[in-house]
């Protein structure tokens, strides 16, 4: 008998990590794309290259030596160049010694759950939301504390909805905002509220940001300006199109640092070296003005895409304020949003991403359509869609 006749014996942890299913349908696209053109439209990646000079910036970094290990809360001048970030842009004094440098925003979600939650705790999270925010906690031996919220709530939480759903076991709330998947963005106010809320009950808020750059119109405040016991977490991946790169940062509250810098210097040792210095040359007005040159393309492509889809009949909950996704209803075509997202994408190779990817409210009845393609690629996406449900 081989070693492969046995089943592994997985942890309970492990057994309870959920699949990743924007991840398999991007495999399975990809796949397909070795016979067939496909258009990609489920995954969370801007199809803009990281620009130019912040590509040499690393690689000056690496040929003058950056390529061992940092300290584990990351290089001073880049902890000191995100909060020039929020000095600058958002009138926020914000410590570069509670800002920690992180592998990506999973890495400062890990880090940030990991310092707060017991296992049996709950962390409160609108549902829909990301899928590795659940994933995180369930690492950590943690829940998440799913609460339903639709259009009427702007698919946000709001401080009446945490009320209600705070038990015995919640140590806090997270926020995401913009969230994935929907775009939207939480009223600065109702932010407020909850922070008060969250505040009065000794819990802890967690203000997920990684999309704060690409919102459409007024940029709101950011929760840093919340107070010093907010965490906020944010990335290099989307704003400044360095998925790849895996870099991030936590704010967390200062008790909580030294805490968070022994579990990184464990886990993670530090981000990558070459990524930090790339890092510090995303947050200069150079780069500044390619982001956001490439933010106002992505919302022509939000322009074009939701009444594109209104127009076919799949319903786009709420008109994204931000990020680069259309949280869209299927429920006049399919109640298996999964079947449906298979079904399209081998009869036209348009990939899209199911709703159960992003919790169980009415999650078969959603897919996440991301404009992160190019308008001609959308517009081909749409009449291949018009297509297909003509087809029936």
């Amino acid at each position: 008998m081989t070693p492969s006749d046995h089943p592994p014996r997985l942890s309970t942890r492990a057994r309870e990590i959920e699949p990743f299913y924007a991840v398999e349908v991007y495999r399975q696209a990809l796949a397909l794309a070795e016979t067939r053109k496909t258009i990609l439209m489920c995954i969370g990646e801007p199809d803009f290259p990281t620009p130019a000079h912040v590509v040499q910036a690393a690689a000056d970094a690496a040929h003058a030596g950056a390529t061992h290990y940092t300290m584990p809360l990351g290089i001073p001048a880049l902890r000191q160049a995100i909060a020039a970030h929020y000095a600058e842009r958002h009138r926020v004094a914000v410590d570069p010694a509670r800002i920690i440098v992180t592998v990506g925003a999973s890495g400062a979600l890990m880090l940030a759950f990991g310092a707060l939650a017991e296992p049996g705790d709950e962390i409160l999270m609108a549902d829909p939301g990301y899928p590795s925010n659940r994933a995180c906690l369930t690492f950590c031996g943690a829940t998440a504390g799913l609460v339903p919220v639709g259009v009427a709530e702007h698919f946000q939480l709001t401080a009446a909805l945490v009320e209600r759903h705070w038990g015995p076991r919640t140590r806090g709330v997270m926020i995401a905002s913009p969230s994935n998947p929907t775009g939207t963005t939480i009223d600065p106010a109702e932010l407020r509220a909850i922070r008060d809320v969250v505040r009065a009950r000794g819990g802890a808020l967690l203000v997920d940001e990684i999309y704060h750059g690409l919102t459409y119109g007024q940029l709101p405040p950011s929760a840093a300006g919340l107070g010093e016991d907010v965490f906020v977490v944010n990335s290099f991946s989307k704003y400044y199109c360095m998925t790849g790169w895996r870099l991030g940062w936590l704010v967390a509250p200062a008790d909580y640092v030294p805490a968070i810098e022994r579990m990184q210097a464990h886990f993670f040792i530090c981000p990558p070296a070459p990524s930090q210095w790339a890092g510090v040359a995303a947050l200069t007005p150079e780069s500044t003005a390619i982001f956001e040159a490439q933010r106002r393309e992505l919302e022509q492509r939000r322009d074009y895409l939701v009444p594109a889809l209104n127009g076919l009949g799949l319903r786009v909950a709420c008109k994204p304020d931000g990020a680069f996704y259309c949280y869209t209803d299927v429920s006049a075509f399919t109640h298996d949003s999964w079947d449906f997202a298979m079904k399209l994408l081998q009869a036209t190779g348009v990939a899209v991403t199911p709703g159960r990817d992003f919790g169980t409210n009415r999650a078969s009845e959603f897919v996440r359509i991301s404009f992160t393609s190019s308008l001609p690629a959308l517009q081909e996406g749409v009449e291949a869609m018009r297509s297909f449900l003509a087809r029936g």
